[in-house]
């Protein structure tokens, strides 16, 4: 039987939560105590500044206003989608030549961004924008910060910034070791509370996520997401082969970034979807939508919206979870949440994940079965089970020495939570 494999990938789980509760000096900000939730355009909208041709999703402040609208009117804001944040485009390709402050692009955001900020935060949502450490922005559109960080810095605090995406083009790497904790103290110095999400360590060879850590309050480690399920994986695979290092240095305040959730568009299907959206949850990846909010489908409104699903990955304790089996076919991965029991014992939320491809059946789903204690759920007073995807399927009370089943369609997961039986 398929539970019976070695569990050659699981660890110590006590010696990993130690690791993901280690003490880490975070920037002294105060937010993103739990991962950032919101929207950003690029995957979907790429750089697209022909407004003639395509007013619908070029990257203007019509966007964003119908943007900020609908993640109001649509639900997605009253379950935690809060940060409404411009990635890049939105500037003129030069500064203003008598301050050198940062311009919009006159044409497609004509009101200006201190308008475009507080029609954002109007509507309840904090605001967001993008900018480059280096010369120039990565499409090319913008000018970077280099040589005048306290300048930019300044600019989105009088803005009404709340949350500023740092990239890495143009730049060696001397520069962004010395540019990303720069920018950071610059903000820190405007007065205004800015959430700091670096690009950082994807540009760097070696990251020293000890330093990235305490500048930023989190940090791209891949590559750019794109719609499909190879991309999804290629993601999970990368963080499941650097997992004890991305957990040692991932908490409160400071995160582990996989990109945008590609939810909603053209290519992932709707069992991959709810596979990215169960991964990023464990992992305690930001949510950061990337999609036309007009024309999410139904399903998978539902899926972005599922507050069981969003509570696992808002979760108080903050520990991120990792992959504890990987076999050729399955993995399995495991995330420590609350409630815990009166003897430190926690809950659990878990991922089983099928990657398809059985020579014999690559098209079925297929059934899974371990004993939980294998899993490291070995609390003798049991746990309680409810399946996230539909939170009416109570699964019932199973205990560490029990097998638990079940049924996974292929390049898809099913995900549950345990919760631990309190001591009586």
């Amino acid at each position: 039987m398929l539970g019976t494999e070695r569990l050659s990938h699981l660890l110590c789980l006590p010696i990993w939560f130690c690791c993901a509760l280690r003490c880490i000096d975070g920037l002294e900000n105060g937010l993103a105590q739990t991962p950032p939730m919101g929207w950003m355009p690029f995957e979907r909208f790429q750089c697209t500044v022909d407004c003639i041709h395509f007013p619908r999703d070029c990257i203007s402040e019509s966007l964003f206003k119908r943007t900020a609208d609908l993640l109001v009117s649509e639900g997605y804001a009253a379950v935690g989608f809060q940060y409404l944040i411009i990635d890049d485009c939105w500037m003129e390709r030069i500064r203003d030549p008598s301050t050198q402050k940062l311009l919009s692009d006159r044409k497609r955001f004509p009101s200006g961004m201190s308008a475009l900020s507080r029609y954002i935060h109007g509507r309840g949502l904090k605001f967001g924008i993008y900018h480059d450490v280096g010369q120039q922005t990565c499409m090319f559109r913008g000018p970077g910060a280099r040589g005048h960080f306290e300048l930019d810095a300044q600019t989105f605090a009088d803005w009404g910034a709340d949350y500023v995406k740092l990239d890495g083009c143009y730049a060696t790497e001397s520069e962004r070791n010395r540019g990303y904790p720069a920018f950071g103290k610059a903000m820190n110095r405007t007065g205004r509370r800015m959430v700091y999400s670096c690009s950082w360590p994807f540009y760097t060879e070696k990251p020293d996520y000890r330093l990235i850590a305490k500048h930023c309050n989190l940090w791209r480690f891949a590559e750019d997401i794109t719609d499909s399920y190879t991309s999804v994986f290629r993601i999970m695979e990368l963080y499941r082969r650097n997992q004890e290092l991305l957990l040692a240095h991932a908490g409160p305040g400071r995160w582990n970034d996989p990109d945008m959730l590609v939810l909603g568009n053209f290519r992932l299907s709707y069992d991959a979807s709810r596979l990215q959206l169960a991964i990023w949850s464990v992992i305690a990846a930001p949510l950061i939508m990337t999609n036309d909010l007009e024309t999410v489908r139904p399903e998978i409104k539902e899926l972005l919206q599922n507050r069981e699903v969003i509570a696992v990955n808002q979760d108080m304790l903050g520990m991120p979870g990792k992959c504890v089996w990987a076999s050729k076919y399955f993995q399995v991965w495991v995330r420590p949440v609350t409630p815990v029991n009166d003897l430190g014992q926690h809950s659990f939320a878990v991922a089983f994940v099928n990657r398809g491809g059985f020579d014999a059946c690559p098209l079925c789903p297929c059934t899974f079965e371990v004993v939980l204690k294998r899993l490291g759920l070995d609390s003798l007073t049991g746990y309680y089970v409810v399946d996230l995807f539909n939170s009416s399927r109570n699964m019932g009370m199973f205990k560490p020495n029990d097998a638990f089943n079940t049924r996974i369609n292929p390049e898809g997961v099913t995900f549950y939570k345990f919760t631990v039986a309190p001591v009586y």
